[in-house]
């Protein structure tokens, strides 16, 4: 497994975490302490089985204090670096984008089911005044009648354009058939006896 880079040891609870403005005293604090969190990554180390490196840049020291050692340590780091940059975080989302991308679903739901209830709505209307109750358009505002005109304009749409495809598919007329000088016509005209 892979640890996290920094483990902090546990502090005395009565201490103030604080600048130490005295060098000497500072220095003297820095050195125990960093032993201290060296020692904490070392027993993480092997407590948990872990891959650990602690880097600390000392204040005036161009080079980190670096454990376990430098080869160890950029050896993590690499292996670091080399992940992927979001990982399997790619895919993650906070909260926020979660609850959002869920309202924009759930919206769009609303949107389709009163498109959905507002199709039904009208077509129940045409219904009832097809079948001679035109009372149903009293008391509709402009907006509804409006709808119940553009869903007739629809249906009459596509009644014409079924009509068009019926005719463009229709057999040409059979040539007329005449009889020394009676026209018979064509046969289209003259509807076959029920057998």
């Amino acid at each position: 497994s892979f640890a996290g880079f920094i483990l902090l040891p546990a502090m005395p609870r009565n201490v103030t975490l604080q600048y130490i403005p005295h060098d000497s005293t500072r220095r003297d604090r820095f050195k125990k302490r960093l032993k201290g969190l060296m020692k904490k990554a070392d027993e993480l180390a092997i407590l948990c089985d872990a891959k650990t490196c602690v880097l600390v840049y000392e204040e005036g020291k161009a080079a980190p204090e670096v454990f376990p050692s430098h080869a160890e340590a950029m050896g993590i780091l690499n292996q670091f670096k080399s992940l992927p940059e979001l990982g399997p975080c790619k895919e993650a989302m906070n909260q926020e984008i979660f609850i959002t991308k869920r309202i924009e679903k759930l919206r769009d739901q609303v949107d389709k089911t009163r498109r959905e209830c507002e199709d039904s709505e009208i077509r129940y209307l045409l219904h009832k005044i097809m079948h001679g109750d035109p009372s149903v358009l009293v008391g509709l505002d402009i907006e509804k009648l409006t709808k119940v005109g553009y869903k007739v304009n629809v249906f009459l749409k596509s009644i014409a354009e079924r009509m068009a495809k019926i005719h463009s598919q229709a057999p040409p007329p059979a040539p007329c058939v005449t009889t020394g000088n009676i026209d018979m016509g064509s046969p289209v005209l003259y509807p076959t006896p029920p057998q």
